[in-house]
């Protein structure tokens, strides 16, 4: 197999799987009736019209920004889906308005491909319900960017910066007792903040400190019940991928028996982005907040893009035994941000793929082996 056709990735939603294929991708849904409603779409990649953006470690940025794009979609797609269902749950069938289904070209549907599986209740469907508003879309999307440089960049960086001035002076001091409480609390805080030049040490601390945000914020997710049932289907993308990889016929029996656990998968990716992180900080550095600050979100792209090519790497065979170590820990988080998932759940990430594969310019990739 050709790396090009070894390079499929995914991501679950709510009730189904988004897969990608190297020019297109596809979601997958369940609705409760038991039919499966998928959209499939050609990706208009940026690289393919600038050869720049496909040198390494520029490329990682790219793909990145993309797969969050495409994720948003994939999420948006099964919100609606999930929020059509509630529409008609409530309304009685027959003041529900008419909408305007998405309708795949024939032939491009899921159900309609070679060895597709049927759903459990209905045969699959290609139809696409109504979107959540876009601007809902955005505004959680604002904000969810804006939580995550709070919470995993500043804060750290605040917490660490303070152990360390209190680690180096042994205490922090602000003004006398007779000062008034906003006084003292301002200068407690001027005392606490000063800048500390950041080594190996406080970017270990730094990156600890953001490892055990995102893992209280995994674990915590984990159990609720709605979340329990993404991270199942999280398993399932896993799983078909592995049938895909090893040149299997893509059914659910094959894929019952793959481990749920892939070394390239996005959470592997975000546990490789926070050590290489601890690395380049230690190596770009100021004696400012503010410039330190700055730095962690000006890198991004950067660490990214080596993140990238490690887990890039880690796709070819040679390259596994060497890297296998790097890529542990990402593993070892997958135990919870996966799931066992059932046959049901395998159905519909195999469907997502094979749309996505049959969309495939010029039947670049088969659809089976």
């Amino acid at each position: 197999m050709k790396e090009e056709q070894i390079i499929i990735g995914g991501q679950a939603v709510i009730e189904g799987v988004m897969m990608r294929a190297p020019h297109s991708y596809a979601v997958a849904v369940r609705r409760s009736d038991g039919t499966i409603v998928t959209k499939g779409e050609l990706i208009d990649s940026p690289a393919d019209k600038n050869p720049m953006l496909k040198l390494p470690l520029v490329r990682g940025a790219v793909v990145l920004i993309q797969s969050m794009v495409l994720g948003i979609k994939a999420l948006n797609f099964s919100a609606g889906v999930a929020y059509d269902e509630a529409q008609q749950a409530i309304e009685p069938a027959e003041s529900v308005p008419s909408k305007q289904p998405f309708v795949l070209p024939p032939g491009q549907s899921g159900s309609g491909l070679p060895g597709a599986p049927s759903s459990s209740t209905q045969p699959a469907s290609g139809q696409a319900t109504a979107k959540m508003p876009g601007a809902a879309a955005a505004s959680s999307i604002v904000l969810a960017l804006g939580v995550n440089v709070l919470l995993f960049i500043l804060l750290p960086l605040l917490i660490t910066n303070v152990l360390f001035v209190y680690l180096g002076n042994g205490s922090i001091h602000g003004h006398s007792e007779s000062s008034a409480w906003w006084a003292q609390a301002w200068a407690w805080l001027r005392a606490a903040l000063k800048p500390i030049r950041p080594t190996v040490a406080f970017n270990l601390v730094d990156g600890l400190i953001r490892m055990s945000f995102f893992l209280v914020m995994i674990w915590s997710m984990s159990r609720l019940k709605d979340i329990r049932r993404v991270f199942e289907y999280h398993g399932a993308e896993h799983k078909v991928v592995y049938v895909w990889e090893a040149g299997e016929e893509l059914t659910v029996q094959n894929a019952r028996s793959k481990p749920r656990q892939h070394p390239r998968c996005g959470t592997s990716f975000l546990m490789l982005v926070m050590l290489v992180a601890i690395v380049t900080f230690s190596v770009v550095r100021f004696d400012s907040l503010l410039l330190n600050f700055a730095t962690r979100i000006l890198l991004i792209p950067f660490i990214a893009g080596v993140s990238y090519e490690i887990i890039r790497a880690s796709a070819r065979r040679g390259a596994q035994l060497a890297l296998s170590v790097i890529t542990r820990p990402g593993l070892w988080l997958q135990n919870i941000t996966t799931k066992e998932p059932d046959d049901a759940q395998l159905e519909v990430s195999i469907t997502s793929l094979k749309t996505a594969l049959a969309l495939e310019p010029g039947q670049a990739v088969p659809v089976s082996l």
